[in-house]
């Protein structure tokens, strides 16, 4: 091995690992989506951005949240969609609202997880939450001619 490759092994983060708790199974995860949700849609600001996206039955979405949290927790692979173009479309969403979903999300982990394992999920969620608003929010400025000032 060289000595160039011996530094990019160690320069990869390492895998993130399923979450091994008693605790912590699709049926725990499906309950904390279904108790996270609801408070969701009681907020008084995510509230009506959530049920302008998700009219009628809120199962499918309550399912596809439950594979995607078992998928991030678990390293289930039941998940297979494609949350950033999700998100996106969303106009009305500001960097702020994302502080608000974290904080109910940390609050619901705390509530119904053991403090180690709800620690993982609001790490995870946190590290979701960063993609997802460098994904809607951060744009480069444009580019100026070289050698000219803006």
């Amino acid at each position: 091995m060289t000595m160039k490759s011996t530094l990019t092994e160690r320069a990869r983060p390492l895998a993130e690992q399923p979450l091994d708790n008693p605790g912590v199974d699709r049926t725990s995860i499906g309950k904390f989506v279904r108790e996270f949700y609801a408070k969701i849609r009681k907020n008084e600001r995510l509230g009506p951005i959530f049920a302008r996206e998700i009219t009628g039955d809120w199962g499918p979405h309550i399912e596809k949240m439950t594979d995607f949290w078992c998928s991030v927790i678990l390293k289930s692979g039941d998940y297979h969609g494609r949350p950033v173009p999700a998100h996106l479309r969303l106009k009305d969403v500001s960097e702020a609202d994302f502080d608000i979903w974290l904080t109910v999300f940390g609050e619901t982990a705390g509530e119904l997880f053991a403090p180690e394992a709800a620690a993982v999920f609001v790490d995870r969620a946190q590290r979701i939450a960063t993609s997802l608003k460098l994904a809607m929010f951060f744009r480069l400025a444009p580019a100026t001619a070289a050698g000219r000032e803006p």
